[in-house]
């Protein structure tokens, strides 16, 4: 079976959506972030701390090139993954690809209490969000079939992912 890439914003439920589906369909879960702080040997913050960004995004690339060769993976992507073409292109061309998304005020409720989330440690996190959001959703609208995780529980939400693939 092709990969299953669960894509979208921090705090829209990816990680755990993921975990859901690849239970349910007896796949391989793999979380992008905790690889990478496996293989640096840091945690995805002191990544951007240290290195910036950039570096993340290309460990992010170098990543997804390895997982799109292999099949049947659910994978939760890091939230910026699909803000490059070429990785968009990749997602779709080795998998399904599920865009999650939720209003800027959810996500904040979500996330305001973790201190993993790098690009958050800001004066106002929720303008922060909303600025974000903005910069990305042309790339999550471009990413394949939407789900929006506002009123959706984690498991309701993999459960219409489950539906959709099943009845396409």
């Amino acid at each position: 079976m092709r990969n299953i890439y669960i894509v979208g914003f921090m705090g829209t439920g990816k990680t755990t959506i993921a975990k859901i589906l690849a239970n349910k369909l007896s796949k391989k879960f793999v979380e992008m972030d905790l690889v990478i702080e496996q293989e640096e040997g840091k945690k995805v913050k002191d990544i951007f701390a240290e290195y910036g960004e950039t570096y993340f995004r290309k460990l992010e690339k170098q990543l997804l090139d390895k997982l799109s060769s292999q099949t049947d993976l659910v994978v939760s992507c890091g939230g910026g993954l699909v803000c490059n073409e070429k990785n968009l292109k990749i997602l779709k061309e080795s998998g399904y690809l599920f865009s999650l998304y939720a209003c800027p005020s959810s996500i904040f409720e979500r996330v305001k209490n973790s201190n993993q989330r790098p690009l958050l440690n800001v004066k106002n996190p929720l303008e922060k969000i909303s600025q974000l959001l903005r910069a990305r959703n042309p790339y999550y609208e471009k990413a394949g079939l939407r789900v929006n995780t506002d009123k959706l529980s984690a498991q309701e939400a993999a459960d219409y992912i489950l539906n959709l693939l099943e009845n396409g």
